[in-house]
């Protein structure tokens, strides 16, 4: 039976009479809690910080949806704690390694995302960053704000052009092709890794070389760029003997997911000059980020913010909406998380 049909069973002829009890576990924009507050009897996270397990496990109890986002795990043991009621966790982002999706599936609790509405803001994000970590402009504002700028030198704040460099890009699904695209106007070289090789159609309209070897993406590139979901295959897939690999003038830019880099071997080879710098949205430990990294000149560093435009998260709560007026409705959600995720 097709993943599709075998996981709509779940939950498709259900149907939910009255106002199905929906819990928030962050605040979302207002008009989002506006409409969901007509549609739904919605439960919402009034204080905006992160949940407790104790605290989700409380809204688990009672509600028929869980509107979770990245910074709730919603493991196992959370999952086995949910009443009978809860059949749908509507995720608010795209991002579901935070979501144990076995456990849903033995307990028949659908799960949906809300792929492709930040795609464009997460791949200008990524442009951002392999500005300003390649053009030291992170640096060159602290220096400015610090009031140590003594006047424009011919030697001194010096970074390296981008034209005419190898972007080495990790992970060529909807956010990697995004970059690719935008790459070409900076007249970057663009080669690709990716577990699926693209059409040669749309490899000729990015502009973009495959490399089905890694570790020579990685050797090879000027800027390396990070593009891959957070899969247990995929943690640490930059570890420190590829980070060894990468040439001493390189970078390495992070909008994916912090777990993706090995980052104590990342400060090491910072500390020691092995790498030109690295561009970081993401952090292996957030909302830890090291203060190594914080204090590093040649480090480029955001919290997070590679979705965060009022048009991504708008059409982010439209989505999670959507999945919930389907899934209430007795129809599979549109954005339903097939089974072989991960």
């Amino acid at each position: 039976m097709p993943t599709h049909a075998r996981q709509a069973d779940l939950r498709s002829t259900r149907r939910i009479e009255g106002r199905p009890r929906v819990a928030v576990t962050r605040r979302l924009l207002p008009e989002t809690e506006a409409r969901m507050a007509e549609l739904f009897d919605v439960v919402l996270n009034e204080s905006d910080g992160p949940l407790s397990p104790d605290d989700l496990a409380a809204l688990m109890a009672e509600a028929h949806v869980l509107v979770p986002t990245v910074t709730d795990t919603i493991d196992a043991a959370l999952i086995a704690r949910a009443g009978p009621q809860l059949g749908l966790i509507a995720n608010f982002g795209a991002g579901i390694e935070h979501i144990d999706l076995a456990a849903a599936r033995a307990r028949k609790i659908i799960v949906t995302n809300t792929p492709g509405v930040f795609t464009d803001d997460t791949a200008d994000m990524a442009m951002a960053l392999i500005l300003s970590v390649t053009r030291r402009l992170n640096y060159g504002g602290r220096v400015l704000r610090s009031g140590q700028w003594q006047g424009w030198s011919p030697s001194t704040l010096l970074g390296h052009r981008v034209g005419g460099k190898v972007l080495g890009i990790v992970g060529m699904g909807r956010i990697g092709q995004a970059v690719a695209h935008r790459a070409r106007a900076f007249g970057l070289s663009v080669v690709y890794h990716n577990r699926h090789r693209l059409p040669e159609a749309l490899e000729n309209m990015l502009g973009a070389r495959f490399e089905p070897d890694l570790d020579a993406l990685v050797a090879g590139a000027d800027i390396l760029t990070l593009h891959c979901p957070a899969k247990p295959d995929t943690r640490h897939l930059i570890d420190a003997r590829r980070i060894a690999l990468m040439r001493p003038d390189a970078y390495l830019v992070n909008t994916a997911r912090g777990t993706i880099v090995e980052e104590e071997a990342l400060i090491e080879a910072l500390q020691e000059g092995r790498i030109g710098g690295a561009g970081l949205d993401v952090f292996e430990h957030e909302p830890m980020v090291d203060q190594r990294l914080r204090d590093h000149p040649n480090v480029a560093i955001l919290p997070h913010m590679g979705s965060a435009t009022f048009e991504g998260r708008a059409a982010s709560g439209d989505k999670v909406i959507a999945n919930i007026r389907f899934w209430a409705d007795g129809h599979r959600p549109p954005d339903q998380v097939l089974e072989g995720w991960m």
